[in-house]
């Protein structure tokens, strides 16, 4: 690794699962102690890009005792941190909200509005929150949808038939639907259950990497960026340091500059940053 690269970094942007976490949710004593320093003796910047809600990264953030903006639904929004700013946010168009929610009515399949902070569910989709994969979300049963059709950044629908799914999935895309982003897969942790994630187009994590520097005023090409995941593709496509953790899938690896010895669950993302600390420390 060029240390003259690694002297001239200003920012340093973390995926959240599988490469700043380990297995258990956490971010070791040593990857914070290491940000720390950087930031205190040599004013390192650092964020955090992550497919996550905002509120389910704040924590995280707190941790790392972050004061700039985070990155989150790979994209979506952008929204500062403490303070709550939004810099950035991609809405789902309203009649497309209700059109999945009279989809989701007429296939009987289970449906939720992903804002900013919260997951909102109503009682006749009570299991949204056993069902749905989202880690450290904030999950809020409301009576009713009507409330909540505007700033909707995703809507999540699951169920257990595929055809049904596939049926759904169709309907939101061209040509009954534009500027969408569609993503169907099934689920890792319950058997036969199908999901289907629906975004506004135009957003991933590389684009709010470029957002976020304009913002803080440096350059992409004085950003590193760490991944391990298929959703951290548009990250490492950008002009940035592309640092892939040992656990990354191989796609990941091979885009990367630097591929750390070590895995999310032992400490990669620390075995970067002490390389930062020594270049910049000479």
């Amino acid at each position: 690794m060029d240390k003259k690269l690694l002297k001239k970094l200003d920012l340093i942007v973390f995926d959240l699962d599988g490469t700043l976490l380990d297995k258990y949710n956490r971010i070791s004593d040593e990857t914070v102690e290491l940000v720390n320093e950087l930031r205190n003796n040599y004013g390192m910047k650092f964020s955090i890009a992550s497919g996550r809600l905002h509120s389910a990264i704040v924590k995280h953030a707190a941790r790392l005792n972050l004061k700039s903006p985070l990155i989150s639904l790979d994209g979506s929004l952008i929204k500062s941190y403490p303070e709550g700013k939004i810099i950035h946010e991609s809405y789902v168009k309203e009649k497309y909200v209700l059109k999945a929610l009279n989809l989701a009515n007429e296939l009987l399949v289970k449906i939720a509005l992903c804002h900013g902070d919260a997951i909102y569910y109503t009682e006749s989709n009570s299991l949204i929150p056993q069902l749905i994969e989202k880690v450290d979300a904030k999950y809020e049963e409301v009576n009713s949808y009507a409330n909540y059709l505007r700033h909707t950044l995703e809507i999540v629908v699951t169920g257990e038939n595929k055809k049904i799914m596939k049926t759904f999935y169709k309907q939101m895309q061209f040509p009954y639907s534009f500027g969408l982003a569609t993503s169907f897969y099934k689920s890792h942790y319950h058997d036969n259950v199908y999901y289907l994630e629906i975004r506004k187009h135009g957003n991933s994590k590389g684009k709010g990497l470029k957002r976020l520097v304009k913002h803080l005023k440096t350059k992409v090409k004085r950003t590193a960026v760490l991944g391990d995941w298929y959703n951290d593709r548009s990250l490492f496509e950008t002009k940035a340091l592309k640092i892939a953790v040992a656990n990354a899938v191989d796609e990941i690896k091979e885009m990367a500059d630097y591929v750390t010895k070590r895995t999310n669950d032992e400490g990669g993302a620390a075995e970067f940053l002490e390389m930062v600390l020594e270049a910049k420390k000479n």
